[in-house]
């Protein structure tokens, strides 16, 4: 078992900020989504309001200890969005 892919903070007042089915595995390691910033290719369950702001609240995939690998897979998408451009 690795034990760096899994945190909960269960004083925190929003704990846990999505519905779920079971609190003891809810994983707060991702409490903002790494994956926001994608937009639709997030790979996430989310809708755009009609003001089109990204809604997430109905993912938990940042907060499923088995999806840290499908969250870190995405990140060299993430850190190319970041990085400055030349010119």
């Amino acid at each position: 078992m690795r034990h760096y892919d899994f945190v909960q903070n269960r004083q925190c007042e929003y704990f846990p900020c999505h519905r779920c089915e079971d609190a003891d595995s809810f994983n707060c390691l991702f409490c903002y989504c790494p994956l926001y910033a994608l937009g639709e290719n997030c790979g996430g369950n989310y809708v755009y309001t009609q003001e089109g702001i990204k809604d997430c609240s109905g993912c938990l995939i940042p907060h499923r200890r088995e999806c840290y690998d499908r969250i870190m897979e995405k990140m060299p998408q993430v850190m190319e969005l970041a990085k400055k451009k030349k010119g």
